[in-house]
């Protein structure tokens, strides 16, 4: 486990002297490349197999493939140059949110103009300490960009001035390898709950089709209509003119709360006498959104209310559960009607989407299965989260020296 990893090789003392700090371009070369003619593409990329970064490669880690290539004539005939792997990139722009992102070459590869190539000396620095660094001081650059220019950027410039306290090359690699441990297990989990989502679509797709059953259940499946399954109702907004409807008393759900199975937590809410005229929404029924962002589909984690963009599903007839699965296949345009942005959505057409059902006990059974599927996802997901929590004081810790490792 990374949590006990960390636990015994942090022996738990302050630094006792801070590290020296040095500019990046003490340490380091700094360059960037360019972007070969488009109007050449015959000759500069197609066939290219040179690999070639740009913005959208950098994931803040290791970097040994990239979506464009060039060709060798590319190098040959501009100014790009082929970096050696240990090289770390830095974006210098091509938006606000890719400011500061980061990579570190495992390949040989060129960059863009809009990246900035940091060559260490490696008798100083450890390429993987700094991209920790770099990566645990991304808010910097964007306070950077933000604050003296127009439009948001940083520039080779600001690169080579960066600050980078220095500690040991053997406690650099330490630090590089416990985070890269922590990095690993995180990629792990994410292969994880990728295969574990792949699984349950699989499920779904064969569950809910009735081309794989259950062992015990055998009966035909019958096409129904949801106004046949439901009454339908759906939730209102109270006037916003009116202050005494908002304010604290009940939970008003919009689309945008519609984020996780179970809706627990709403932005706002309205007061008693804003919810008067309309049935309250009981806790656990099923909750769809039939306006703008269509299908999407929660359970009230309480009573609650509802705008006019969700319906609830009263008095159903069917499992809730397995209902809610089976509405994820629906292909809801063609019950809407056309507008402007895609297809809307009324009542009358809601009455009129058809789900496949099999006998209530099979619902349930099916239904089970899948959420069972959804839980294993759930903890895989919280672990990741916990991890990422983890990693983030671990940073917090080694890089800053307030923690040593021997």
């Amino acid at each position: 486990m990374i949590e006990g990893a960390f636990a015994t090789e942090a022996v738990g003392r302050p630094s006792a002297s801070p590290w020296p700090r040095v500019a990046i371009s003490d340490v380091a070369r700094t360059s960037s490349g360019t972007t070969p003619s488009r109007r050449r593409a015959e000759r500069y990329f197609v066939g290219g197999t040179v690999p070639w970064v740009k913005t959208l490669d950098l994931r803040n880690g290791e970097i040994s493939a990239t979506d464009e290539c060039v060709t060798n004539l590319a190098v040959q005939e501009t100014s790009l140059q082929v970096y050696p792997p240990g090289t770390v990139l830095v974006a210098m722009y091509g938006g606000f949110n890719q400011i500061g992102r980061t990579g570190l070459l495992r390949t040989p590869a060129c960059v863009n103009q809009a990246l900035s190539a940091i060559q260490v000396n490696r008798n100083r620095v450890v390429p993987e300490y700094l991209l920790a660094v770099l990566n645990f001081r991304v808010e910097h650059w964007k306070a950077v960009a933000s604050s003296s220019r127009k439009d948001p950027n940083i520039t080779g410039n600001d690169v080579r001035a960066f600050e980078l306290p220095l500690p040991s090359m053997d406690e650099q690699r330490s630090i590089a390898t416990t985070l890269s441990d922590v990095d690993a297990l995180l990629a792990k989990l994410h292969r994880l709950i990728a295969k574990k989502r792949d699984l349950k679509q699989a499920a779904m797709q064969q569950l809910l089709t009735g081309r794989i059953r259950i062992s015990g259940f055998s009966g035909e499946w019958q096409p129904t209509r949801l106004g046949d399954l439901a009454n339908l109702t759906m939730g209102r907004t109270p006037s916003r003119r009116v202050q005494a409807y908002w304010g604290s008393g009940y939970m008003w759900a919009s689309i945008a709360d519609m984020q996780t199975k179970v809706l627990s937590e709403t932005a706002e809410q309205i007061t008693e006498v804003g919810a008067s005229g309309v049935p309250i929404i009981p806790a656990g029924t099923l909750l769809m959104s039939f306006k703008l962002s269509i299908g999407r589909l929660a359970f009230a984690g309480c009573d609650l209310f509802t705008n006019e963009a969700i319906c609830a599903f009263r008095k159903l007839k069917a499992n809730a559960s397995f209902l809610y699965y089976a509405l994820q296949r629906v292909d809801f345009s063609q019950y809407g009607k056309q507008a402007v942005k895609g297809y809307t959505l009324n009542k009358q057409s809601l009455n009129a989407v058809e789900v496949l059902l099999p006998e209530i006990r099979e619902q349930q059974a099916i239904a089970e299965v899948l959420s069972d599927l959804d839980a294993e996802i759930d903890a895989l997901v919280a672990r990741r989260n916990k991890t990422r929590q983890l990693k983030q004081g671990m940073m917090q810790a080694l890089l800053t020296g307030r923690i040593r490792l021997t």
